[in-house]
């Protein structure tokens, strides 16, 4: 029997990528639903949506993630990231399993060694606080539930770093880049390959394997290396791109310095290969350019 699976957020970077792949799965039907179709934060809408259409499983994407005008935009922020999370959880009733994507911003960055699902979180900026009470929401509303915590996201589609520094590769001949901040690049492509194996591997068990995730690429970079790489790969060998400290780059919100994701449990759980960074972000940068 065919499953019913709704992508919220999908005109951004995950949902886009997830979208590439409905043709690979013929036993799933697909809901691409963004707030032009409907929108998570009015509670009315989103039980009118599930009154309608019978759905089994929700593949949360959508999110606030302008992480430095959420300082500002504070009520946004959480309208989003926790609001429209409780309305989905509420609606869903326990019955319909919901896979929701978080972020590496729950933790302070503090850390040295590559964060488990386990360690303590302490969010140091509006979107990690906001994307923090959209999990704990979820998890007191309908614990049968999967959060994918991720870090720094990438795609050929929406806005991100990526893009960013092929852009300013064809406006500018030298730019500044943080070398100090160390995490991993996550190609969204990868995630939601990733997300709908996981669904599949659902289906087949007698038991939601429900609980924290984390998600990333394979490997250690920064965002210094990760600009040189993206470079490299796109053969922009006529750009200066140097090396400064944190502090030399002063944001309205405060980063994580260190946020490396143990993917030990998720690749253990679901038998997923993670490919390295690097390969991952070759396959983007093809695509782009």
């Amino acid at each position: 029997m065919s499953k019913n699976i709704l992508i919220t957020g999908a005109k951004g970077q995950l949902g886009s990528e997830l979208s590439e792949l409905f043709i690979q799965y013929p036993a799933f039907n697909f809901f691409p639903t963004d707030i032009d179709t409907l929108d998570l934060s009015r509670k009315d809408e989103v039980f009118r949506f599930f009154e309608t259409y019978s759905i089994d499983y929700i593949v949360n994407c959508a999110a606030y993630t302008a992480v430095d005008k959420a300082e500002e935009d504070i009520e946004l922020c959480y309208k989003i990231n926790r609001d429209a999370v409780k309305n989905l959880a509420d609606a869903a009733k326990g019955t319909i399993r919901i896979i929701h994507v978080s972020t590496d911003y729950v933790f302070d960055g503090k850390s040295k060694i590559p964060y488990k699902e386990t360690d303590t979180t302490n969010p140091q900026s509006v979107y990690g606080k906001s994307k923090l009470e959209g999990e704990e929401i979820l998890q007191a509303t309908c614990p049968e539930s999967i959060i994918i915590r991720t870090a720094w996201l990438y795609s050929i589609y929406g806005n991100n770093f990526v893009k960013t520094m092929l852009r300013l590769s064809r406006e500018k001949s030298e730019w500044n880049v943080v070398r100090d901040q160390q995490g991993t690049p996550t190609y969204a492509a990868d995630l939601a390959h990733a997300i709908l194996s996981i669904i599949a591997f659902a289906e087949k068990e007698t038991v939601f394997p429900s609980g924290i995730y984390h998600y990333s690429n394979e490997g250690i970079t920064n965002w210094y290396d990760f600009t040189k790489k993206i470079l490299q790969l796109a053969e922009k060998t006529d750009c200066k791109v140097n090396p400064i400290t944190t502090d030399q780059y002063p944001t309205k919100a405060k980063r994580p310095m260190f946020s490396v994701l143990d993917k030990t449990k998720i690749k253990q759980t679901f038998s997923l290969a993670i490919p390295e960074w690097e390969a991952s972000l070759k396959k983007c940068i093809r695509r782009l350019i």
